[in-house]
């Protein structure tokens, strides 16, 4: 007899000491899990948008958007800052009731339900708010190449180099700038998303999986 079979028999022997779980017990297991899961993405997506709001407090943020109010593009920030605070207090409030919907102890079918409904909201939401800002450097981008060249030169402070530029080609070297800000700094919030929501829902993916073998 090969090794291989030697520890099939180990394990099987094994196996048959450990206490089997009930088919409510599993269920009761994962519904616990998984309500625990989308408690903690209604907090994190809270945190989350509490967080910048405290980095407003510090002298350096606010002299950046002193800098977005000399560029001209104050109003056009507001307005993005008012859509995304609609948005995410939707987005909040439906893991709120996600969270509230998934504690409800039913049947291993409507967890099952509520799962995927859970995953597909934070996967909107991901989607919104890496759309949304990359939008707002590509629309300060767009606001600086349209804006008049000698006033953005006035604003940098642009040393004597830089001044022997037209203000055409200027303006066009500041826009590329910020969109390649937008697309490195959307990729990193990127990977962030992916560390913490992506673990959270795939954790909750492998709910599912187990409620569904459960229900076979």
């Amino acid at each position: 007899m090969d090794e291989l079979e030697l520890l099939k028999k180990d394990w099987q022997k094994k196996e048959g000491m450990m206490p089997k779980l009930s088919y409510d017990e599993i269920y009761s297991m994962l519904w616990k899990k998984s309500s625990s899961i989308v408690k903690w993405i209604f907090i994190i997506s809270i945190i989350e948008f509490v967080l910048p709001h405290l980095l407003y407090l510090l002298p350096s943020v606010r002299q950046g958007m002193d800098f977005y109010e000399q560029l001209g593009v104050k109003n056009l920030m507001i307005g993005i800052s008012v859509f995304n605070y609609v948005v995410v207090f939707y987005f909040i409030f439906q893991f709120y009731k996600r969270y509230r919907e998934i504690s409800v102890l039913e049947s291993a079918r409507d967890l099952m339900r509520r799962i995927i409904r859970t995953r597909r909201t934070v996967k909107h939401y991901i989607i919104f708010a890496l759309s949304l800002f990359l939008f707002s450097f590509l629309a300060i981008a767009s606001a600086i190449y349209f804006s008049d060249g000698e006033h953005l030169i006035s604003v940098l402070n642009l040393d004597d180099e830089a001044k022997d530029l037209s203000p055409t080609r200027l303006k066009a070297l500041i826009s590329i700038v910020f969109i390649i800000m937008g697309i490195l700094f959307t990729a990193l919030i990127g990977l962030i998303y992916f560390l913490i929501y992506g673990l959270l829902i795939r954790k909750l993916g492998r709910n599912y999986n187990e409620l569904k073998r459960l229900e076979i």
